[in-house]
Formats: structure tokens, sequence, C-alpha cells
């Protein structure tokens, strides 16, 4: 085998720093759509590409008017896409000064999940200080369509303050469950079956009852405030765990939601009671 030479050494590393530049780019590019996702800027990204494709077609037919027009805007297009951007080149700024600008984005999914446990979390916390009754069931894998149709549908953007809304007392939807589905709310005042288990405690209401009845026939998530002590409890697969405060909360919905348990990990909630 021929030792390489000075010359192949150069191109070899000449190829891998091509390699690196293209991937550099490539991610500095994802990174920006990344951050424009969601924004005004995304349309007039669609309007630059109608433009750019516009001066290719004029000059592959030779359409000299056309194309001088589109070389015109374009050039002074760069003045015009900086004050468009500025928003978006300022957040983009500001990111990078934080060291912000290379990590993570969460996926659309999970920013819908990360939104319905701040809303359940916060609604429960406030409606759980003032004595709010309320009971609240998040759909998983099992549809829960049958006790939908039994509610009002509401088809809303879940958020802390139309949930305390809709449980305030003396309110026509108050009583009854709210069911929702990643960050939507589906319906309100829903019925849900009772448990008829035995071994549920005597100091247990409906709410309780209902909450562990519907664990026992789907694999939701449901939220009971009680309306007597306040305390937050949270019914799964047919049992309940009771007097959680905001933290434990939170990090329970964290795992069971975002699916961040392994299958080896169990609940070590204090207050357990198996119905």
């Amino acid at each position: 085998m021929w030792p390489l030479s000075d010359f192949d050494i150069f191109n070899f590393i000449g190829d891998i720093g091509d390699i690196i530049d293209i991937l550099l780019v490539t991610y500095v590019i994802y990174k920006l759509t990344m951050l424009i996702r969601g924004t005004k800027a995304i349309q007039l990204l669609k309007g630059i590409s109608v433009i750019i494709a516009v001066w290719f077609l004029s000059s592959a037919f030779q359409l000299r008017t056309l194309q001088w027009l589109v070389e015109q805007a374009i050039n002074f297009g760069f003045l015009a896409i900086i004050i468009i951007f500025q928003p978006e080149l300022r957040r983009a700024l500001e990111q990078l000064g934080r060291g912000r600008f290379f990590t993570r984005y969460a996926s659309p999914e999970e920013e819908e999940y990360k939104e319905t446990i701040d809303a359940l979390v916060k609604a429960s916390t406030y409606m759980g200080k003032r004595r709010i009754g309320a009971l609240i069931s998040v759909e998983r894998e099992t549809g829960m369509n049958e006790y939908v149709e039994t509610g009002i549908p509401i088809q809303a953007k879940i958020t802390s303050e139309l949930l305390i809304n809709i449980f305030i007392p003396n309110t026509p939807l108050h009583d009854g469950a709210v069911i929702v589905n990643k960050n939507n709310i589906l319906a309100a005042a829903c019925y849900l079956p009772l448990s008829e288990s035995r071994f549920i405690s005597k100091e247990l209401g409906t709410r309780h009852r209902a909450a562990i009845g519907i664990s026992e026939v789907t694999d939701s998530l449901t939220l009971v405030v009680s309306e007597e002590t306040g305390q937050i409890s949270l019914a799964k697969n047919g049992e309940i765990y009771r007097d959680l405060d905001e933290e434990n909360l939170r990090e329970q919905l964290n795992k069971e939601i975002l699916k961040n348990n392994t299958a080896s990990s169990r609940w070590q909630w204090r207050g357990k009671s198996n119905g």
C-alpha cells in the first residue's frame, strides 16, 4: 500500500472540513427554522421562496424585465428582511447570548403535554386552597368518547383559568367531570361511572368514587379536588393517591403524561389508599 502524500492528506482534511461545514450550516438553518416556527416569519419566508422561484424561472426563460424587477426586489430585500425579522433576530441573539441556541427543542406534542400539566397543576392548586371541588380526567390510550358524549362539548385549548371557571360553584358546568385530551378540553359536566368497590374509604365522596370508577375501566389519569378538605388526589388503575402537594403532583404528572417513567419504577406517594 502506497503511503499517503502530503497532497492526499491535505485533500482528505479539506473533505472533512467541507463535511463539517455543511453539517454546521444545516444545523444552524434547522435551529433558525425551529426558532421562528409558529411566528409570522414563516409566512414571510414562504413569500421569499416564491420570489426566488420567480427569479429562477425568469432567468431560465429569459424574461428580462421580470428578472430585473425581481433582482431589484432581492437587492433591496436584505434591508427589508432585517427590519421585518427584527423581533425574531433579536430573540435569536438573546438565546445565543444565554447559551440556549444549541439546546434541544421539544416536539409539538411534548409542548402540548407540558401545557396540559401546567394548567392542571395551577388549577388544582388554586382550587385546593379555596376548597373548590373539581373532577378532571385526562384521556390517554383508551378512548373516552362515550363519557364525553354525556357532557357539554367545549373543544377549547386548556388553560388553568378556564378549568377554574368551569368548577366555580353554582355555575352550569361545575357539576360533573371535565375530560381532557392532550392540551384540549373536550367536554365538561360529564358523567363518569362510580366504582362499586367495597374497600373505598367512607370519607371519600362521589367525586372520588367517580375518579376510581373511570380508572377501573380506562387508563386515564383523573384528578380530584376535595370540596370539604381541599386535598388533591389522583386516580389511576383502580387506585387513588391522596393528599398530593403541588410539587408531588407535577412530578407524577410529568412521569405519567410525558412518559418519562420506566417500567420498573413505582409511585412513592404518601397517603396511598387502595380505594
